[in-house]
């Protein structure tokens, strides 16, 4: 899934049902929506016995350091020097570098890769650059730079770094991945993904296919070259344009997996790296669909304890149970089902039942949103209005007024797809496996079971595997979790850390995905220190 995060200031957008630390748009965001969402994160093999084994081989697999020696076929690349220039929004200055497409034949043609920087302020010595990343995959790196971190990550880091965003390949400004158009994404956002009979399984199995063949229409070539591997290769590159002897960096959500990748290729070149909102590489796609099933889960009722604690909660009153919240909602979105609600949207849309589960998977990635969401279902359980809901919705898949997507979704399935196998391979295959994905949430497990099949019908073939990270030989680096987190459960956060050599494992007791920068005066201090004066937190510290 996605696992977008967002600062605590923007506005909830999820990352759930559809397509892993979200944020230019809206507040929560992390992947593709119900129909992208399942391909995420996860792609995992396609039968139970099948996953376990996958499981093993990656137990015993772990990802190889290259050579510290650059090879020559790439000396070009690694000589480049980023021409910086002003880019309207003040403040910032803009470049672009190039990778090889195919590191396995440079030759072969380049790929052009968006920078953006705001140099560091003062006062201090300058300590290099810091790379951000805030995940999907497939969120703009420089969005996020441009509307938040360059702006709002802590003075003092500000101050001593260049701070810097690449967006990755096949993202945003780097050669971004195209798959549907405007009204095509309506109606794939649209698409029932919860499937009642084979009729309405044809039209999602339709849905995907539709969605896999723009994109592969669309960039044939990038497609097979959009993988974690090649895009941490290209922080390299960057890394030796701007100069820096070490890669200083803070990810998140998926930006853990990209940073973690970065470390195992370049143990020795890891500088200062947090990793925050983890996951665990070396689970293949459908278990890690699961895990992160159950984590929305766990978000769900926290929430609905919230909820009913409020008055006029619409899931029910006080004391009603986080059971009965859920099935309360269940029963909601089964009636949108049958009969979707007005919206008042300019272009025609209702609030149906896919619509209206992203909207409330948006509002699980930070606990700030519930008020939002509270109203949003008030409006449209008892006010026939589904106008809140749809804004949910809409900001998870970053869909403008204008009814234009940004390619955050497209990008999302075109990683995932490419870094595992994927996690079915047949409808067949995810019938059988939904009374465990309700068991692991009885609210969303059925839409995110059915949301991993993308992937399935992807025109590429899929060129990872799980595998551990070890990056034996690199300085401390600093794996976050948060103890509810929705998109990527604590249990990750603790297996990342578990197999990095030299991480320290910080830890947030609270909701919402990912930690810093969203409310923790004991996280951020706990970072800031590691960041500014190289002071890494104990082993096992926890902030609540």
């Amino acid at each position: 899934m996605d696992t977008r995060r967002t600062p605590r200031s923007a506005s909830a957008s999820a990352s759930g049902p559809r397509g892993l630390h979200r944020r230019t748009r809206s507040r929560a965001k992390t992947a593709a929506g119900l129909l992208v969402t399942a391909a995420l994160l996860v792609s995992a093999c396609s039968s139970g016995s099948a996953t376990t084994s996958a499981a093993s081989a990656a137990q015993e697999a772990a990802l190889a350091a290259l050579p510290q020696a650059t090879p020559a076929a790439l000396g070009t690349y690694y000589g480049q020097k980023p021409a910086w220039r002003k880019c309207g929004v003040s403040g910032f200055q803009c470049a672009t570098l190039k990778a090889p497409l195919d590191y396995a034949e440079p030759s072969a043609g380049d790929i052009r890769l968006a920078l953006t920087r705001k140099k560091a302020t003062g006062p201090g010595k300058r300590l290099g650059s810091l790379l951000v990343n805030p995940g999907g995959p497939g969120g703009s790196a420089i969005g996020y730079m441009q509307a938040y971190a360059g702006i709002g990550y802590p003075a003092e880091v500000r101050a001593r770094y260049d701070m810097v965003a690449v967006d990755p390949r096949g993202v945003a400004g780097s050669e971004p991945v195209e798959c549907l158009d405007g009204p095509g994404m309506d109606r794939y956002t649209r698409t029932d993904a919860t499937p009642d009979d084979g009729r309405e399984t044809d039209g999602l199995v339709a849905a995907y296919r539709r969605f896999a063949e723009g994109c592969g229409a669309d960039a044939p070539r990038l497609l097979r070259h959009v993988s974690t591997v090649e895009a941490a290769r290209d922080m390299d590159i960057v890394r030796a344009a701007l100069g820096d002897q070490k890669l200083n960096y803070v990810g998140a959500s998926y930006g853990t997996f990209l940073g973690a990748t970065y470390a195992g290729l370049f143990p020795g070149r890891a500088g200062r790296l947090v990793l925050d909102g983890a996951m665990d590489p070396s689970l293949p796609a459908r278990r890690l669909n699961l895990e992160q099933t159950a984590g929305f889960e766990t978000a769900f009722r926290s929430f609905a304890k919230d909820c009913v604690r409020q008055a006029g909660c619409p899931l029910g009153g006080k004391g009603t149970s986080p059971e009965r919240v859920g099935e309360n909602l269940k029963a909601f979105f089964a009636k949108l089902d049958a009969r979707p609600v007005p919206t008042g949207d300019a272009d025609g849309r209702t609030l149906t039942e896919s619509l209206a589960t992203t909207g409330v998977i948006a509002a699980m990635y930070d606990e700030g949103a519930w008020e939002q969401l509270r109203e949003a279902l008030t409006s449209a359980m008892k006010e026939n209005d589904g106008s809140g809901l749809l804004v949910l919705s809409d900001g998870y898949y970053e869909r403008d007024a204008d009814g234009a997507y940004s390619n955050l979704m497209f990008a999302n399935a075109a990683v995932n797809c490419l870094d595992l196998p994927a996690a079915f391979d047949t409808p067949d295959q995810v019938r059988r496996a939904l009374p465990a994905f309700r068991k692991a949430s009885p609210v969303f497990g059925e839409g995110l079971a059915w949301a991993a099949l993308n992937c399935a019908y992807w025109p590429v073939q899929a060129t990872g595997e799980p595998h551990r990270i070890e990056a034996k030989g690199a300085a401390p680096i600093v794996v976050v979790g948060t103890t509810r987190d929705p998109a990527t459960p604590y249990r990750w956060a603790r297996a990342l850390a578990g197999q990095l050599s030299s991480a320290r494992l910080l830890t947030y007791e609270g909701d919402g995905h990912t930690a810093y920068g969203r409310g923790s005066s004991c996280i951020d201090r706990t970072i800031n220190a590691y960041l500014v004066r190289g002071t890494p937190p104990t082993d096992g510290k926890r902030c609540s």
